[in-house]
């Protein structure tokens, strides 16, 4: 008796059920949208909030459905975020260049293109690029009765030289 037949039938079985009823039916009407590239404009970041210069290029709001906003940030070298919170938690996505980052009472780390930097909600930190390299990462960041980020005080040059 051959089996082989019957375990496949069963992996493809099990593969097809994977997420069945995970996502919600599709609204009557509904359809794919697209955000065309340069459609949104490119804003700075806040002196108040980031140690020099940063650009926020916004992909994707948070919405009803998808309680997550999206965000390209690019930080020139040396540049970085003041410490801060997420309600929600965030991930940041390396997409080019060399950075840091950092949480609270612990040590200074490096993160590379391909890098995934979980925040989890509450934990103070702070992120942006390596001295004389620019970083490029997406933040997917968790929305909590409309609020996503919880700013602190900035980073001294001290924290941020601290290896």
């Amino acid at each position: 008796m051959c089996i082989r037949p019957l375990k496949t039938a069963l992996y493809l079985a099990a593969l097809n059920t994977i997420g069945a009823g995970a996502e919600p039916a599709p609204a009557p009407g509904a359809a794919q949208q697209i955000a065309r590239a340069g459609s949104q404009p490119s804003t700075v970041g806040p002196a108040e909030y980031f140690t020099g210069r940063v650009r926020v290029d916004p992909v994707w709001p948070a919405t009803e459905t998808l309680n997550a906003s999206g965000g390209m940030v690019t930080f020139e070298p040396g540049a970085r975020s003041a410490w801060h919170t997420h309600p929600a938690g965030r991930r940041l996505v390396v997409q080019s260049g060399v950075g840091l980052t950092q949480e609270w009472g612990k040590p200074v780390q490096e993160i590379r293109p391909g890098d995934v930097v979980w925040c989890p909600p509450g934990v103070k930190h702070w992120h942006g690029a390596a001295p004389f390299t620019a970083l490029v990462h997406l933040a997917v960041t968790g929305t909590v009765d409309g609020k996503n980020v919880e700013w602190m005080e900035k980073v001294t040059d001290e924290q941020y030289n601290r290896r």
